[in-house]
């Protein structure tokens, strides 16, 4: 389930490894973290929006957040009493998608503000993270209700049932193939899924943990392995690739492409990490202890802005 990462007791780094890319935590203007008004707010997913800006959804909070490059805050209320919202992508219509756990619905807010929310068919199907398609639609994955939903930006819903029960799909990414790609948490698999909602899966090492997945500039997705602390990779033949972490039990969780690399957050261990595409792992703490990163975004000039759900802020990060 996807409250397992929410109850791992942290666990402190045993030793700091900086590498080309990560500057120092204490790194001067390299590192940043802006505060939220509340602290137990909770921001999860996050993604970058027009204009330079970054949107993010806050758990806790039932809101949605904005921050402009200079740190400009603005957050706005989601009509749904404790939705719980949880993933938030740029869709193809100019607005955020995002979608909300508790509250069972796929949710769009304006670059203004306004909100409308749309019920997810599948009651209690606790939608977790969302992406566009390759056909101008929205498709999410369903963690409870063990589905792949798709939305139209006109509010049509579709959903297709995974092949195997309780497979926990988590994150979801747009491939380079045309068809959507995603990790299975409780089945330890990667899956696949045309825009017609034909399945293929591949299996993973037992307790992997798959929960964030990425499309990198090599053409491979990248993938989060939260229980055996590795970064995977895999082509779209499904050959996979595995790369450790170089922190011990550090929780790798959600994923983003750089230009020429991905970014991963480690929100046991308080991190963030980078891997080449060649398989090169490094990483480094954030400025603030405790912060459990968990989602992450890069941004069009390169920085890298991630979420701190135990310390209710948004870092950034620009590399060296």
């Amino acid at each position: 389930m996807r409250w397992t990462r929410m109850i791992v007791p942290a666990i402190l780094a045993s030793s700091l490894v900086v590498g080309a890319g990560i500057p120092a935590a204490g790194a001067q203007g390299r590192w940043k973290e802006f505060r939220l008004p509340k602290a137990n707010s909770q921001p999860e997913d996050i993604a970058p929006g027009q204009a330079g800006t970054v949107w993010f959804t806050e758990f806790h909070g039932s809101r949605i957040g904005r921050l402009t490059p200079s740190g400009g805050l603005t957050e706005y209320a989601i009509p749904t009493a404790q939705a719980a919202p949880e993933g938030i992508e740029s869709g193809p219509d100019g607005a955020m998608w995002f979608t909300e756990w508790t509250g069972g619905k796929i949710g769009r807010i304006t670059s203004d503000g306004v909100v409308s929310e749309f019920p997810v068919p599948t009651r209690g199907s606790f939608p977790y993270r969302i992406v566009t398609g390759p056909d101008a639609a929205l498709w999410f994955t369903e963690n409870v209700g063990n589905k792949i939903g798709r939305i139209t930006t006109a509010g049509d819903f579709s959903e297709f049932a995974l092949p195997e029960a309780s497979s926990g799909p988590l994150g979801i990414t747009d491939g380079p193939d045309q068809a959507l790609w995603f990790t299975e948490e409780s089945g330890d698999r990667i899956g696949r899924v045309t825009t017609d909602g034909t399945f293929t899966e591949f299996a993973l090492t037992s307790g992997s943990e798959p929960f964030e997945i990425a499309t990198g500039s090599d053409g491979a997705l990248w993938f989060t392995e939260f229980g055996r602390n590795n970064i995977g990779r895999i082509t779209v033949n499904g050959d996979v690739t595995e790369f450790q972490v170089p922190t011990a039990n550090s929780g790798p969780d959600s994923i983003a492409a750089g230009t020429d690399a991905m970014w991963f957050t480690e929100y046991v261990a308080g991190r963030i990490g980078h891997v080449s595409l060649q398989g090169t792992v490094r990483d480094s703490p954030t400025p603030t202890a405790n912060s459990y990163p968990g989602g992450i975004a890069t941004g069009p000039s390169g920085g890298v802005w991630f979420t701190e759900t135990g310390t209710g802020k948004v870092g950034a990060l620009r590399p060296a």
